[in-house]
């Protein structure tokens, strides 16, 4: 009966130690910095992955419907491909710099948390946050461009979109023709003034709004310019971490600091006592 009792102790023992060192475990997991790591990983795969695709299909609908010269609109084609080289840029980086930044999140949160224990903050760990909080600034304001510019191309296509939604909605008592109704890409200045046809009007405007090329880029784009959004969400969130996990790492320093000042007083202090002891102990 007693060796039951104690295995059954013994087992209890185990999953309550289990337990608390899960409990510990997840108390270290900086939640913030890993909301905002899924939330920043979401916006750039959206960005790029439906900013490239419907980049592809920008340059087709050009040349099918606007210019049917490649001379006319080479130089569009260059920045486009170049845009689309800078999206495989974008996409590496901000992938290596989110785990960067969930790593330091991990390690302000034990710094923190480990105050008290072997753990120590160092000049070079505060050095460190405070370039991410400088990085994560620039990066923030740069998004904030990128959001800006990815919805342009988003107010291109819809005015194209809402014209041909025009064309269709005509009475037939109209006076003016749906030949009449026309976009001309050209106004953008995307392509030469001298491009041919240069913009499209009537049935053929109408064609080309039903065609699979301009409803799948015209949905990307809007999907693209909400990635970037959600990226400039999610750096202003790392922003407030970072921020305010610097300012954790300052007072841990100085608490660091108090507590070593501290140590080395208690020691001397007992140094003094022992010296008062021994000297008593010899004049007795």
């Amino acid at each position: 009966m007693e060796t039951a009792a104690e295995e059954n102790t013994e087992q209890s023992q185990d999953k309550k130690g289990c337990f608390e060192c899960c409990i510990k475990c997840l108390g270290g997991v900086p939640y913030a910095s890993l909301v905002a790591t899924i939330l920043c990983f979401s916006g750039v795969a959206l960005f790029c992955g439906c900013g490239h695709v419907a980049l592809a299909g920008t340059i087709s609908i050009l040349e099918q419907h606007f210019s049917t010269n490649a001379t006319d609109h080479a130089m569009l084609t260059e920045v486009i491909k170049l845009m689309q080289y800078v999206i495989y840029g974008i996409a590496s980086f901000f992938f290596l710099y989110g785990i960067i930044l969930l790593a330091e999140g991990f390690y302000t949160t034990s710094a923190v948390k480990e105050l008290h224990g072997e753990f120590k903050t160092t000049i070079c760990g505060r050095c460190i946050s405070g370039m991410f909080v400088f990085l994560t600034y620039v990066l923030g304001v740069a998004w904030l461009g990128v959001f800006g510019f990815s919805a342009v191309p988003v107010f291109m296509f819809y005015n194209m979109w809402s014209t041909c939604e025009a064309i269709r909605s005509l009475p037939a008592n109209m006076t003016v023709s749906a030949d009449q109704i026309c976009v001309d890409i050209r106004q953008y200045g995307i392509i030469s003034w001298n491009a041919v046809p240069g913009r499209a009007c009537g049935s053929v405007l109408a064609s080309m709004c039903r065609t699979s090329e301009f409803d799948l880029s015209y949905h990307l784009f809007i999907v693209a310019c909400a990635g970037a959004g959600a990226t400039v969400i999610a750096l202003i969130h790392f922003l407030m971490i970072l921020s305010s996990n610097w300012a954790y790492l300052k007072d841990a320093s100085k608490m660091q600091a108090y507590q070593d000042i501290k140590a080395k007083e208690e020691q001397e202090l007992q140094d003094i006592q022992s010296r008062s002891k021994e000297q008593l102990n010899s004049y007795t």
